[in-house]
């Protein structure tokens, strides 16, 4: 008889996962998913319920990486929030199965999860993308997904400037703040990019909020906001002069309004270049187009599970 599922509250789930842990394992995922074998990762693109109401989605995310015998589901409300909106813009659980029984193992707050697997893919992005000498990072956007992508790049590489811009500057101060390094607030993104190596994107935006003609020739940028095909956080000249790598092609000509709307060619998926099938044209102007996928998830739940048994 299956057990009832365990019940994972979030400050759990923050303890128990660690970049250098869980890196190293979505790079496995995102090569095996990039190889396009079906029967070895069944993940079908993103389904989104429509709250026009709320002026959010409901996304579901079914993945089953068949070697590692995960099956996994992620549910997730994300929503367009007015500015200054106290409530939240996404709200996620994750629910990981038996393969073999049906039955639901356990279930688990979906926002670390998520912030975290998106953090860790965008650094895999930056250690395959950014110049060879990177020293200034400037991150757009002040929210959750700022403070993860904080943690992981200052925890995996070595950069001597970090600058924050959020359209509410109080937003950006209390970031600052509240970071363990030295991080400076600017009041545009013109300045705030002006010279930076690698730029990391995590707004709201549905318009564009990153020009082309502030970017540093050979800069990299990993793109995470603007997860529908009419939201946008980059104009037209950095998508078309950018080499464009995403985390799946699937995924982006559907759902990134960045790319569909601007008519960007996909250059590669991240899964492709950690196989050596695709370059990693460090040398050019790179944009990581991340919009999250299904197994990354998984992976996550399963290192979670696996980390809470040990503990039990």
């Amino acid at each position: 008889m299956a057990q009832p599922p365990v019940l994972i509250r979030q400050d759990e789930v923050e303890g128990l996962l660690h970049y250098k842990d869980l890196i190293p394992r979505l790079e496995v995922a995102l090569g095996k998913f990039s190889k396009l074998d079906s029967a070895e990762v069944i993940q079908p693109v993103r389904t989104t319920v429509p709250l026009q109401k709320y002026n959010g989605f409901l996304g579901l995310m079914p993945a089953y990486l068949v070697h590692e015998d995960i099956l996994c589901t992620k549910l997730v409300c994300f929503y367009k929030r007015e500015s200054g909106s106290t409530l939240p813009s996404t709200q996620a659980t994750v629910l990981l199965f038996d393969p073999e029984y049906g039955n639901v193992k356990a279930v688990m707050d979906g926002e670390v999860i998520t912030a975290k697997r998106t953090a860790a893919v965008s650094a895999i992005s930056a250690k395959l993308l950014m110049p060879a000498k990177s020293e200034v990072l400037t991150i757009l956007g002040a929210g959750h997904q700022a403070l993860s992508h904080y943690n992981v790049f200052t925890e995996t590489f070595s950069f001597k400037e970090v600058r924050v811009w959020s359209r509410r500057k109080e937003t950006a101060e209390r970031f600052a703040q509240s970071t363990q390094g030295h991080v400076t607030v600017w009041e545009s993104v013109e300045e705030a990019v002006n010279g930076a190596d690698v730029i990391v994107t995590v707004t709201g935006a549905s318009e564009p909020v990153l020009f082309g003609q502030w970017v540093k020739p050979g800069a990299h940028v990993a793109a995470v906001g603007a997860c529908r095909p009419d939201w946008r956080e980059l104009d037209d000249v950095l998508m078309r002069q950018a080499e464009v790598y995403v985390d799946s092609r699937e995924g982006a000509v559907a759902e990134s309004g960045d790319i569909i709307l601007s008519g960007a060619k996909v250059f590669a998926e991240l899964g492709e270049v950690l196989n050596g099938t695709r370059p990693a044209l460090r040398e050019k102007t790179t944009v990581f187009k991340s919009l999250g996928m299904g197994i990354q998830d998984a992976v996550s739940a399963k290192l979670v599970f696996e980390q809470w048994k040990n503990k039990h």
